[in-house]
């Protein structure tokens, strides 16, 4: 199986966290899809014989565009590709594009998830943020959804500044009583040359605070596994058969193809990346010619990546695997370092699957680099 990620690259105003690729200025909306069909079809090869089982529209905010453009979009997927009758067809989605309209028309088409990018229902919490829609919007929104959309995935943001547990638990409460499947929720980080590092630096806004994003974390996991949501991923939680399709094909090391400005593709072996520049993006498709850079994977390399992905997931890190894979020396090697994380209970092995506890969780990224390695052959 193989997906298709297709990166709308505009928002109606910049979120004062984002360091994503996007753009405000949405004049040039039209030549963008179709610059996007275009490369679609010159890149109609490159996933050989696979089977499309996923297609999904990040950002940016997709939800710019119109149904009629979405559309336009996923009949060339279509047209081009060899699509599974069953595929997970996700658009992110802000509350304030969703008006009944809009969502009665995305229904009908051949969207079958939304993910809908809320990050908060205080209205404090969305200011701080820059969002563009209201606590107000983001409930009417899901109301609506809910009533046309059978799989829906909202988004939260903890450890904001100032944000009490309280608050955050009444977050995950409203969040909840949405019925709503799937959730991801991600630590609020200050990314350089964005809007809130500068307010911090001035101290306008308070740092984010790594205890108290810990201590939400835990609030989470606890509240929502109680709900029967299986935390997947370490921002993911999913009912049973609600898991994201397309991000768990990322975590399985599965071939995806990323289409448009800034989107990012894996074959197996090697990464490829597009241009991060609308302009260039545009120039170069309308020359026919592919803005892309590529780089093949050492085995080193991709044993790292299998261990970044496997210790954020349920699925873990399989020894096994490991060894298949990588061979002997690379298995002995995460083990060796695993040891210490075992001891102190960070890390614990079911069979010869290496997981995270629930303690470990949040850590896992730095877990993970604990088993990093930077050269080792592979025999």
């Amino acid at each position: 199986m193989s997906g298709i990620y297709i990166h709308i690259p505009f928002c109606k105003q910049a979120c004062h966290y984002c360091d994503f690729h996007f753009s405000t200025s949405i004049g040039k909306k039209e030549a963008m899809v179709n610059a996007l069909k275009k490369e679609l079809a010159m890149r109609r090869g490159e996933l050989g014989n696979e089977t499309v089982e996923t297609i999904y529209f990040g950002g940016g905010t997709p939800s710019v565009l119109s149904s009629e453009e979405i559309n336009s979009l996923i009949q060339t997927v279509f047209d081009e590709f060899k699509v599974a009758p069953n595929s997970e067809v996700t658009l992110e989605a802000n509350p304030d594009d969703l008006s009944e309209e809009k969502i009665k028309e995305l229904a009908q088409s051949p969207i079958n998830r939304l993910s809908i990018g809320v990050q908060s229902f205080f209205e404090e919490d969305l200011k701080l943020m820059n969002r563009a829609h209201s606590a107000k919007e983001a409930l009417e929104s899901l109301k609506l959804a809910t009533d046309h959309f059978d799989n829906i995935s909202l988004d939260l943001i903890y450890g904001v500044p100032d944000m009490s547990n309280a608050r955050w638990l009444e977050n995950i409460e409203t969040a909840l009583s949405l019925g709503v499947p799937h959730i991801s929720s991600y630590a609020l980080t200050v990314e350089p040359q964005t809007a809130l590092a500068s307010f911090i630096k001035k101290g306008l806004v308070k740092n984010v605070d790594d205890e108290v994003a810990q201590e939400h974390f835990h609030i989470l996991v606890d509240r929502l596994e109680k709900e029967g949501f299986v935390n997947y991923e370490i921002s993911n939680f999913g009912k049973p058969e609600y898991f994201s399709r397309n991000n768990t094909a990322y975590w399985q090391q599965k071939k995806y193809l990323g289409i448009g400005p800034s989107a990012h593709s894996f074959d197996g072996t090697s990464r490829a990346w597009n241009i991060n520049n609308n302009p260039k993006y545009l120039k170069a498709i309308e020359n026919g010619e592919l803005p892309i850079e590529k780089e093949v994977l050492s085995v080193t390399d991709r044993y790292n990546e299998y261990v970044m992905t496997g210790l954020r997931t349920v699925w873990g890190v399989s020894l096994g695997t490991l060894e298949k894979d990588f061979g002997k020396n690379f298995k002995k090697y995460a083990l060796q370092q695993a040891e210490k994380h075992i001891a102190e209970h960070l890390l614990y092995l079911d069979g010869d699957v290496l997981l995270t506890t629930q303690k470990g969780k949040f850590l896992a990224d730095g877990l993970a680099a604990d088993l990093f390695m930077l050269n080792l052959s592979d025999d």
